[in-house]
């Protein structure tokens, strides 16, 4: 298995921050940053960059646009999320439509399950 930190990703990771979807900055300025446990932003975990990281949790939280859901990309992500899972992570997926039309229900969702643990 990979190292779960990856030095190669952190520059790569960095452009990342500086160019955070819109659907990003939301989550990130208006929820994650000042929430009660700490996530990190496009963290390098093992060959991937995950949009959110919560350590305490074991937790990925990853943004998905309408890419996401062509058959090939599909394939990715579950690649992805079962690699991620060998790290003990637990990856959650919210379309970027949710973000934009349901962002009490989205902050509402990732405070239960961060509550459960």
């Amino acid at each position: 298995m990979d190292r779960k930190h990856n030095k190669k990703l952190v520059a790569n990771a960095k452009n990342l921050r500086k160019n955070m979807t819109k659907e990003e900055r939301h989550l990130w300025y208006d929820f994650l940053r000042d929430y009660d446990v700490k996530f990190l932003r496009q963290k390098p975990l093992g060959r991937y960059i995950a949009d959110f990281y919560c350590a305490s949790a074991h937790l990925v939280i990853e943004l998905d646009g309408s890419q996401h859901y062509e058959k090939i990309n599909i394939e990715k992500d579950s690649a992805r999320t079962e690699y991620l899972g060998q790290f003990g992570l637990t990856v959650i997926r919210i379309p970027n439509c949710e973000v934009n039309e349901n962002f009490d229900g989205v902050c509402e969702y990732i405070d239960n399950y961060i509550k459960t643990l």
